[in-house]
């Protein structure tokens, strides 16, 4: 009579979990893409039949609400960060560029770098940090005090209503926070550049209109208006589907932060390997 060895319990057991862990992992992201799928739909459903409550999102997308809305909203917030990320490319890019004597194209790094980098993931964060994380928050505490499953009991739809209508607004809401944080970045570029580390406006000027192609500047809005369906599709989801108790709520938004995080510099990735990737030379326009 024989008797099985007790590696190979142990390597079926392994084997067993992984596949158990493999299948919840399949679920998990089946469920995702039926949800955004679904969500992405009931945006049409929004605008038609729920407009009042896509523009209060718009105004709490905005300007926020409670401590939020104290200093400014996500105008504040994003506008900030983007000043500060554009000062920091002026004076990293002037103090590299001068140690081999070609500090005058600092006004190429901002024209090229805030655009196609900087401007985007920044904002990309900002949404995640503000808009996204307030979307989960929400939606979670409506989850687990089942204001959701009232609303289905009163034959409206919640998905659309709850969902649709916050991923309306922030697509409508996007498109001026982000022109707001180009701006800034391009300001707070030019500030730092000219005035603080003192180098010529006209040569600054000149750089920067030389090496600023318009049609950057259409794809970065471009990728700003996809992050920001990404970003809200992704806090909606962990916010509906939150579960726990108010612990639950935290850990769905802290969850929530992080996948829109790295869906943020995925987005940033695949984008510019799309429309930069084959660029092997400057473009001089002007």
């Amino acid at each position: 009579m024989s008797f099985p060895r007790a590696g190979t319990g142990r390597t079926a057991h392994a084997v067993r979990r992984l596949g158990r862990t493999s299948s919840r992992a399949v679920d998990n992201l089946g469920r995702q893409v039926v949800f955004l799928v679904g969500a992405l739909f009931s945006t049409l459903r929004a605008a038609r039949h729920y407009p009042r409550e896509t523009l209060r999102a718009v105004s709490e997308i905005g300007l926020g609400t409670g401590v939020l809305a104290m200093v400014g909203g996500s105008v504040a917030v994003m506008g900030f960060l983007t000043l500060f990320a554009g000062a920091t490319v002026a004076v990293q890019g002037f103090t590299s560029l001068g140690n081999i004597g070609v500090e005058a194209l600092t006004g190429f790094l901002s024209a090229y770098v805030n655009v196609r980098v900087v401007a985007p993931v920044t904002a990309g964060v900002g949404l995640a940090a503000t808009i996204g994380a307030g979307t989960t928050a929400q939606l979670g505490a409506m989850r687990i005090s089942e204001e959701i499953d009232a609303l289905e009991v009163m034959a409206i739809k919640s998905v659309p209503y709850l969902v649709g209508t916050r991923i309306l607004a922030g697509l409508i809401a996007v498109v001026p926070l982000y022109s707001l944080s180009v701006l800034a970045a391009f300001l707070s570029s030019r500030i730092a550049t000219v005035v603080i580390l003192g180098q010529s406006p006209g040569v600054y000027d000149h750089y920067f209109a030389t090496f600023l192609r318009p049609t950057d500047v259409l794809w970065s809005f471009g990728q700003a208006i996809t992050m920001a369906v990404v970003v809200m599709t992704v806090h909606s989801y962990y916010g509906y589907t939150a579960t726990g108790g108010p612990s639950g709520v935290g850990v769905a938004t802290g969850r929530a932060v992080r996948m829109s995080l790295i869906a943020v510099v995925t987005v940033t990735l695949l984008i510019s390997l799309v429309l930069y990737g084959s660029s092997r030379r400057l473009h001089l326009a002007g």
